[in-house]
Order: structure tokens, then sequence, then C-alpha cells
């Protein structure tokens, strides 16, 4: 698998560390349980986005563009990472940020992400929930294109099939990891929700002939949809590669019992899988997309479904800096575990 094809900026510390979680696989009592540390990427305190933006600044770059243009949640790692990207390469930013967590106190929309969007500079044009987000991203930009700049349309979360290229080489990097080690790895766990990590690594696992499974651990979408997106993603990226054949629907999986009342909104088991992280080994989910996606790795644990006979890595997609937003949530509750009592 051969990606020089296509125009890539250095942007993230890469191969991320691959790391062994014992003492929380001991007190889950199910399949030994490794962590891919892409919070480690480095951009902007890290995370999963800084891989796919080395090839659509790229991209963009190449097409001589002059603005960027990016929407995402208030709280989005994406928008963070991408403010970031586009300061380091002399890029205006423009940004739409969707409230999609009601009721949220006015420290939401000042700390966490949105206080470091600001120190990049950000302009950020806020929408409320059910906009169009990518109807009034092509609005800006041909607003833009009249005033004679040239901008690129990034879709949130940078999941198109330029963005999910950053997986498909993620899925490279990783089994060579797994094999150096000699890890009998089966699956691969982590949050998903605009599909571009989930289709990348799925696309890049069919082009290595890589039997691993990737569970995607709903944030937002319900089982059926998500999984359709995913696919229609993962196929179009497979071609995009060269994998004629795209890939089989059931090569997407999805689970989407943790997603609680909707994206952003915290959950009791989110809570649970933070605090066993930070305590057990010393590792910062977020709220968002890493949490949740770790409830539903200890809940496929709990309910028998992932087992002494699984080796399981969790994608760790980062995002800590946005616990900070979720203040309101953790501090009542932040004391430690009964199982340390």
């Amino acid at each position: 698998m051969n990606l020089s094809q296509f125009p890539r900026i250095s942007l993230a510390h890469l191969p991320t560390p691959l790391e062994a979680m014992p003492r929380l696989s001991k007190l889950l009592g199910g399949p030994k349980l490794y962590v891919k540390r892409d919070d480690c990427t480095g951009l902007a305190s890290g995370g999963n986005k800084t891989r796919k933006l080395e090839f659509l600044m790229a991209d963009a770059l190449a097409q001589g563009a002059d603005t960027v243009i990016t929407q995402g949640a208030v709280q989005s790692n994406h928008v963070r990472q991408t403010l970031a990207a586009a300061a380091r390469l002399e890029l205006d930013c423009k940004i739409l940020l969707e409230t999609r967590v009601p009721d949220a106190p006015d420290t939401y929309n000042t700390s966490g992400n949105v206080l470091l969007d600001g120190l990049f500079g950000a302009d950020i044009d806020y929408r409320p929930s059910g906009t169009d987000m990518d109807a009034a991203m092509e609005e800006l930009a041909d607003t833009l294109r009249d005033s004679g700049r040239k901008p690129y349309v990034i879709p949130g979360g940078g999941s198109n099939r330029v963005g999910a290229l950053g997986y498909v080489d993620c899925a490279n990097e990783l089994t060579a990891q797994i094999a150096d080690r000699g890890l009998p790895v089966t699956k691969i766990v982590h949050g998903t929700g605009s599909t571009g990590t989930q289709a990348g690594l799925v696309a890049g696992l069919v082009a290595l002939n890589s039997s691993i499974d990737v569970i995607g651990v709903s944030v937002r979408a319900d089982e059926k949809t998500q999984i359709a997106k995913v696919h229609a993603l993962a196929t179009e990226t497979a071609k995009y590669i060269g994998v004629e054949d795209g890939v089989a629907e059931s090569r997407v999986q999805v689970r989407d019992q943790y997603v609680g009342d909707g994206y952003g909104i915290p959950t009791e088991g989110m809570l649970e899988a933070v605090q066993l992280c930070a305590q057990y080994e010393g590792i910062l989910l977020d709220p968002v997309y890493a949490g949740k996606g770790m409830a539903g790795l200890i809940g496929m644990i709990r309910n028998g479904e992932l087992t002494e006979e699984d080796a399981v890595v969790f994608l760790h997609t980062g995002g800590s800096v946005a616990l900070f937003a979720y203040d309101w949530f953790f501090n009542p509750k932040n004391k430690k575990l009964k199982a340390d009592e």
C-alpha cells in the first residue's frame, strides 16, 4: 500500500505509541488491552484529526487555497487542530461552530477547546443546533470566492476520502507495530462520529488483507445510520487507494448503546470510563469521543462480547482538553472509584 501518490505535509509526531494497559485489563477481567496513543500526535495538544490534516492541508495547498473553512461542535477537537495547522502553514481559517449540548453553562462556550481556538486566532461563527453546517460552509466559501479569495472546505471531522487517508496510513502503522511485537490482536475499538477514522482504518486493513475487526462505538448516530455512512466512505476511500472491490459492509461494525442522550452530552458510563483510565493507567480520555468509546469497550467486556480470547487495541483519539469544559459534570463526582475505597 503506497500513499506517496497523494500530497502530504508532516504535522504529526509519528508513529504514535502502542502501550499495554495491564491494570485495566486485570480489573475488567477480560481481554488483554492495549491503547494506540493518537492523543500524542503533537499538534495543538494532539488528537486523531492531525493525521487527516496532513493530507487535507496538503491538498488545500496543492489547489492554491489561501483560506480553509471547517465546522464542528462547540468543543470540536477537529477545529482546534485545523486552526493550529492553518497557523503553521500561513493560511486563514474560518470556523463554524454548532451548539449541540443544551443547557450547558457559560464556561462550556469559553473553556477547553474554545479557549485554545482563541489562542490560535480563530474567526468563529456560532450556529444553532440543527443548522445544515455543510450548506453553511459552502455559502461562506461562495462569499469568499466573490471577494477574490481561494477557500478550501474541510468537512466536519476532516471526514472525506482525502482525510481518511490519515487512517489508512494509521492502519499500516498499527499493524506493523502489532507484528513487530507479536501481539495477537483481534479487534480495534474507538469512538466513531464523523466516520473518517473508522472508514480509513477499515479501508487500510482491507488493503492490507488484515482480518482485524474494527468496532466503532457511536457517539452520535444510531447503528444503522452510522454503518451506512462509514461503509460508504470506507468503500470510496478503498477505491481511492486502488482497492477496486471496495469494502464489504460486513467489515463495518458499530455499537450505538453508549451514545446516551446525544452527541457531547455526558453519561455515567463515560464518567466511569474516564475515571478508570485516569486512576488505573494514568491516561486522560475526552468526554465526547474517547470517553464514550472506552465506555463501549468496558460494556462489551462486561456483556461477554469481548473475552479472554481477544486482544484489543483501543484507539485513543485525543481531546482531553475538553475535560475542562465539562467541569460542571466531573467536579461534583470527581472522587475515588468504589473499587479503591
